[in-house]
């Protein structure tokens, strides 16, 4: 019998595996898969893949289905605080003795089969889900979509949120090459849901390549907002809908793709508006624009490339307040292009650097990477993320914020901190 080990020992020899040597692609992982019986997740699966708004509109179906009476599973990443966070049945975060169990199984299923740590993770999920009796897995893409671990299952219906320059070192330079990797998630003859009115040609001509039946944004299906609510218009129907719990204008466009494959499932699910209505409301995710009230207002946001900051930046523009940003981001970002947008609505830039990572970056060299765009008298260096929060925090009068964003590693590196104090309000 195995000796007992702990998750953070499980997950510290995961994470310490020269993943740098694996090559990408599905092979190594479906032989996995395969040897471990080819677990299903559940009958039906719904895969959500994009650069902006995965872990959203995975909330917003979860929430969804689950006001519906239905049993589901969701797997989402990178997680925050918990690795448990990740793998959630039935709103329940997955438990360290279940997560261990599944370890186990994968370790031996695989022989000398190397695997990464989110190969691994997926697995879990895959056998934690097939064993958990569901009606419906959301599953959310970790990058790409084509040679994500994922990917291995067939979705009944898939989503593609948003597609931006991100991870380019893996999905390619342009907005066409990075879209035809996401577009792999879809499947011939099933619904394609594009969450974008003006997406990259390259995604629907890989739509039709592929043979999968589009539903887009301004087209098969589409949106309005008003003032007291939103309409969402399709499938034969207008919906008039409360605007959704989670914050952002942009989150009515998650919401509505969420929307726009409960339709396309109709057949199969059955999810009445009044269980439409409690999701939008119910939905929550960690990050995305957490607010923290108090004398000076704390919002935390993950957003860590350039479309994501943009969203920041609107929002801002439409909640004016005198606002102090910490910021860091791994050294693989564009670091320039995330600041630039949000360069009007900031008055004092606290750069601070992750060391919770071998990918982040020192606050001089993030300060050096922003260049020109911020002065020397808007900024500040500060070794770490509580240390530039306590600094922003300090330095701002009563009524203003201190926004802190740019990466997941700076926001689980200060929510601890900040959850000690008030409840976020939203």
């Amino acid at each position: 019998m195995a000796s007992p080990e702990s998750l953070e020992t499980w997950l510290s020899r995961l994470v310490a595996a020269p993943a740098e040597r694996i090559e990408l692609g599905l092979a190594r992982v479906d032989a996995v898969h395969d040897r471990l019986g080819r677990p299903r997740p559940a009958p039906i699966v719904i895969t959500v893949g994009g650069t902006n708004g995965k872990g959203s509109t995975v909330a917003f179906l979860a929430a969804m289905l689950r006001a519906a009476g239905y049993r589901v599973g969701s797997y989402t990443s990178p997680h925050l605080f918990r690795f448990n966070e990740r793998i959630v049945v039935d709103g329940a975060e997955a438990a360290d003795a279940s997560i261990i169990d599944a370890f186990r199984r994968i370790d031996a299923a695989r022989g000398d089969t190397r695997l990464t740590f989110f190969e691994y993770a997926t697995l879990a999920a895959f056998l934690m889900f097939a064993e958990a009796d569901l009606d419906v897995a959301v599953l959310e893409v970790g990058l790409g979509g084509r040679l994500d671990a994922v990917n291995l299952v067939d979705a009944a219906v898939a989503i593609v949120t948003t597609v931006d320059l991100d991870h380019q070192h893996h999905l390619g330079d342009t907005r066409d090459a990075i879209a035809i990797e996401k577009a792999g998630i879809f499947r011939a003859g099933r619904p394609a849901i594009v969450a974008e009115s003006e997406p990259p040609s390259s995604l629907l001509a890989e739509i039709a390549r592929i043979g999968a039946h589009p539903l887009r944004l301004g087209q098969e299906y589409r949106i309005d907002v008003d003032r007291e609510d939103w309409h969402w218009i399709g499938a034969g129907t207008s919906l008039r809908l409360p605007h959704p719990g989670l914050r952002a204008p942009v989150q009515h466009y998650n919401a509505a793709a969420a929307i726009a494959a409960l339709m396309a499932l109709r057949d199969r699910l059955h999810v009445p508006f009044r269980a439409l209505r409690i999701g939008l409301a119910e939905a929550s995710v960690r990050g995305r624009l957490e607010v923290f009230p108090g004398a000076v207002e704390t919002v935390l946001d993950v957003g860590h490339n350039p479309q994501a900051a943009q969203v920041l930046a609107d929002w801002l523009r439409r909640h004016p307040r005198r606002t102090r940003a910490v910021f860091s981001a791994l050294a693989d970002k564009d670091i320039a292009g995330i600041v630039e947008p949000l360069l009007p609505r900031v008055t004092h830039w606290h750069f601070c650097g992750l060391d919770a990572t071998t990918r982040g970056l020192p606050a001089a060299a993030v300060r050096e990477r922003v260049g020109a765009l911020v002065g020397d008298d808007q900024c500040s260096l500060h070794a770490d993320p509580p240390a530039a929060l306590a600094a922003a925090q300090a330095g701002a009068a009563a009524g203003e914020r201190v926004l802190a964003f740019g990466s997941f590693f700076l926001v689980s590196a200060l929510g601890p901190a900040l959850n000690q104090g008030a409840a976020p309000a939203n």
